[in-house]
């Protein structure tokens, strides 16, 4: 089945709070390279006073049995249970359950600690509360795609959702192997395969192992995140839920590729990288990209940072692009992420950033996160800001990609992003958007053909090939620009580097000097009182104050008009926009498990190519300084320093 490309219907040890920016040193990363390796598991769902599996799905039932749970059980169903009416071949069982407090989903998704997942129910309620909030046309005999990135805990919760949507009446589930798919994979499949939306296993950059984080999302049939008017239902519903309908079935081995019948329904384990490859291959121009990564002299690193792109980089970047085996570091899929926080930044992707800062680094280098949506770019001793890559794979990219070739319909970041995408929208004449951070503001704008490349300040690129931000995407972009501006280089001559473009993007259209300070895990109350306090100040500053050297614009917090739909959110982050540019934001994440995470934006723009090589910590200082002054952030959260410096 071909794709269609038009709209469809840190590595190492955790790090502590001590802010870290990576400093040039020179060391080698270990380069371990595999594709995906075969786990298995088996969770017992329902407890011994349940029914046993029915005999007619045993009997269709095809896969082997699998060893036994390594965890407690979550989902236990009493001796009151009953059966509830049944598809063809299935038993149904009604579970009791009761209301569980904390399960309204943040910017993406529900994230919490692997063990409030491991809760009994807690997981199975906010699954049975989803199908709760969806029109039955929706999912009634439909196709949902599974996927994951591996993370402790996946193995198990696939087969509470496997149960749970055959308990509710969905045809079949389609999953990648052994749970794993990345999260831009899931939304490629969603698509291609026109099903009907899609669960995702991850907690996206965050850590993972039985003592860290865990999370889960649905994307709907466009492949993008569902809204906020699904996921506040969803929230209602696990304020209410009573039962759960579970298919008295047995565990699908997810190890094996092929279909599992129970019925009338069925799971379908396929290959995780097929689809989203073909993709790939119809966007970029593989060949081109081969000419230079395979060209003698160029050398190239990905860092999969032991997360799900391991299972992705060697049939892309080695087999299809010619690159080196050892060319992908990290390149195992772990439970654990390798005992790392698969955070592509240059705190917790430190091994690589040593690397691109060393003597005789590669001439470029990248990484990707979690479940594989993010990215960082780095040539050698250059670090490209998230800002600065989706403006330059933008101003690139009708010449760079073929899928481009007639141009971009029109652009968009998020409200902290940098204003360097700004900057090219107007230069090439076309639409541009500024949205609240989280992808889903993307997808309305996509899907009615208003939008083509779009990136955040978090790491976060993609383009409207999909409905998700896409690592792998992103590194290919940059190859690709990398092999059309070195097409014409004979042997031995000097190649076009990073920087070059970079600095030449610069010398264009001027530098948007930018920096995020995050303080992670802060406690929430101190964190929510420091947000009131900036809300309250918002409101009675004035136009033309002064603060510092600086004459305030203007001051507000975020609101957002969806153009395509009309819907409005609101209290999207804290603005301080001054009248030279420059421009202070505040915000708490929604994207953490614990605790609350504040970020600060600081951005300045700077016309002056003589200034632009200066580094962004000493061009900003005198705007970092005044933003922790305006927030009072130590006064309200007790912390001396952030967590992650970008």
């Amino acid at each position: 089945m071909a794709f269609s490309l038009k709209p469809h219907h840190s590595r190492r040890l955790l790090h502590s709070s001590r802010a870290k920016i990576a400093q040039p040193s020179s060391s080698n990363a270990g380069n371990v390279v595999a594709f995906l390796r075969p786990v298995s598991s088996s969770l017992s769902v329902l407890s011994s006073s349940a029914a046993q599996p029915a005999a007619a799905a045993a009997a269709a039932a095809k896969s082997t049995p699998l060893r036994a749970p390594r965890s407690p059980l979550v989902v236990r169903a009493s001796s009151s249970a009953a059966a509830i009416a049944e598809p063809e071949g299935i038993k149904i069982n009604s579970v009791p359950t009761k209301p569980i407090e904390g399960q309204k989903t943040g910017t993406s998704g529900l994230r919490k600690k692997v063990k409030v997942f491991m809760q009994e129910n807690y997981l199975a309620n906010w699954i049975q509360a989803l199908f709760n909030s969806l029109p039955p046309e929706d999912y009634r005999n439909g196709v949902l795609v599974l996927g994951g990135d591996g993370r402790y805990f996946n193995r198990e919760a696939a087969q509470i959702i496997i149960k749970i949507a055959a308990g509710n009446g969905v045809g079949k589930i389609l999953v990648g192997r052994d749970g794993i798919m990345s999260t831009p994979a899931v939304s490629a499949v969603i698509r291609k395969r026109e099903a009907n939306g899609g669960f995702i296993m991850s907690a996206s950059h965050n850590p993972g192992g039985p003592e860290y984080d865990w999370g889960i999302k649905f994307n709907y049939n466009s492949g993008q995140p569902a809204p906020e008017s699904i996921t506040d239902k969803i929230y209602g519903n696990t304020l209410s839920i009573s039962e759960i309908k579970m298919a008295d079935i047995v565990d699908v081995d997810l190890s094996r590729l092929g279909t599992t019948k129970f019925g009338n329904f069925s799971v379908e384990v396929v290959n995780p990288v097929s689809d989203y490859l073909e993709l790939m291959e119809n966007v970029f121009d593989f060949q081109l990209i081969k000419t230079l990564v395979s060209r003698p002299g160029f050398r190239f690193i990905f860092d999969a940072m032991h997360a799900v792109t391991g299972a992705y980089a060697k049939p892309i970047f080695v087999d299809k692009l010619g690159a080196a085996p050892d060319s992908i570091s990290n390149g195992v899929p772990s439970e654990d992420f390798g005992h790392g926080h698969p955070d592509p930044n240059l705190t917790y992707a430190k091994d690589l950033v040593d690397i691109m800062y060393g003597e005789n680094a590669p001439d470029f280098g990248a990484a990707s996160d979690g479940d594989g949506d993010r990215n960082m770019i780095l040539g050698k001793g250059f670090f490209i800001t998230p800002s600065d890559s989706v403006a330059i794979i933008a101003a690139n990219a009708q010449q760079s990609i073929p899928y481009f070739r007639n141009g971009a319909k029109g652009l968009a970041r998020s409200m902290p992003t940098s204003g360097a995408l700004d900057r090219v929208a107007q230069k090439l004449n076309l639409p541009f958007f500024e949205v609240p951070t989280g992808w889903k503001f993307f997808g309305n704008l996509m899907d009615a053909g208003k939008l083509s490349i779009c990136g955040e300040e978090s790491f976060g690129t993609g383009s409207d090939h999909i409905r998700e931000k896409d690592g792998i995407w992103a590194v290919l972009a940059w190859l690709s620009i990398l092999a059309y501006r070195n097409k014409d280089k004979k042997p031995g001559e000097q190649l076009v580097s990073v920087s070059d473009i970079a600095k030449e993007h610069w010398a264009t259209y001027g530098r948007n000097f930018f920096s995020r300070y995050d303080y992670e895990e802060c406690e929430s109350e101190g964190a929510n009182k420091m947000v009131e306090y900036l809300r309250d100040l918002v409101s009675k500053s004035k136009e033309g104050e002064k603060y510092g050297d600086y004459i305030l614009q203007f001051a507000d917090d975020f609101t957002y008009t969806d153009p395509v739909d009309g819907s409005v959110v609101s209290k999207q982050g804290v603005r301080f926009v001054f009248t030279d540019g420059s421009r202070i934001i505040y915000r708490l994440s929604g994207t953490g498990s614990a605790g609350a995470t504040i970020r600060i934006y600081i951005e300045q723009f700077e016309s002056d190519a003589s200034r632009h090589d200066v580094d962004a910590q000493i061009a900003l200082k005198p705007l970092i300084d005044l933003a922790l002054s305006i927030s009072k952030l130590k006064e309200f959260t007790g912390r001396e320093k952030p967590t992650v410096i970008t």
